[in-house]
C-alpha cells in the first residue's frame, strides 16, 4: 500500500458505486436536456474526473468549458473569499448551462459562481455536484443533480484534494486528522 492509501482511514464510496451514481446521473441528465446541446462547466481541479465520467455517461450532443476557482488555497477550511483564476472561454448568452462542481461545502462558491455566470445571461443554469455537504451550508442552495449527500468528513480522491495531493485516489476516502492538523 502507498502512501497515500495510507493517509485514508476509511472508504466513503468504492469505484463501482461512484460509477454507478454517475451513470444515473448522466441518464438524468440525458432526458432533462435532449434537443439542448448543453454547456457543461467543469469548476476546476476538482472536478475534472467528475466531469470525465459524467460527461460519458451522458448520451445527447454538449459542449464543455471550464473556470478555476479558489476558496481553499491548501487549507481543509474554505476561507469564504472566491477568487477566479480561470474565466469561461464559451459564449453563454442564450444556452444552458451546467455547473459540474466536486463538492458543495458553504455553498458560498457556488453561490458567486451561479451570480457569475447568469451575467452572461444564460437560457439556464443548473447544478451538479458530485458531494454536497448539507450541514455545512451558509447559505442556501439549489442542487439539481446530485451524486452523494455525506458528513463533515474531510474526504479526498476522486478529485479532490488536500494541498494538491490524493486526487489521483480512484475513491472518496476520509483524510486521517494527523495528516492536515
Amino acid at each position: 500500500m502507498t502512501k497515500i492509501h495510507k493517509d485514508v482511514s476509511s472508504i466513503l464510496f468504492d469505484e463501482q458505486v461512484i460509477h454507478d451514481r454517475i451513470q444515473v446521473l448522466g441518464d438524468m441528465i440525458s432526458k432533462d436536456y435532449e434537443g439542448k446541446n448543453p454547456v457543461f462547466i467543469c469548476i476546476l481541479k476538482g472536478s475534472i474526473i467528475f466531469l470525465a465520467d459524467l460527461i460519458r455517461s451522458v448520451d445527447i450532443p454538449l459542449e464543455i468549458d471550464s473556470m478555476a476557482v479558489s476558496s481553499y488555497g491548501n487549507s481543509h477550511v474554505s476561507s469564504g473569499v472566491v477568487k477566479i483564476k480561470k474565466d469561461i472561454d464559451i459564449d453563454l448568452f442564450e444556452r444552458h448551462v451546467i455547473i459540474v462542481e466536486d463538492i458543495v461545502d458553504s455553498g458560498l462558491s457556488l453561490q458567486y459562481i451561479k451570480e457569475y455566470l447568469a451575467k452572461h445571461e444564460p437560457a439556464s443554469v443548473k447544478v451538479c455536484v458530485f458531494l454536497d455537504k448539507p450541514n455545512a451550508h451558509k447559505v442556501p442552495v439549489q442542487i439539481d443533480y446530485c451524486g452523494f449527500q455525506i458528513g463533515n468528513e474531510f474526504v479526498v480522491g476522486y478529485g479532490l484534494d488536500y494541498g494538491e495531493n490524493y486526487r489521483n485516489l480512484p475513491y472518496l476516502g476520509i483524510l486521517k486528522e494527523e495528516v492536515y492538523q
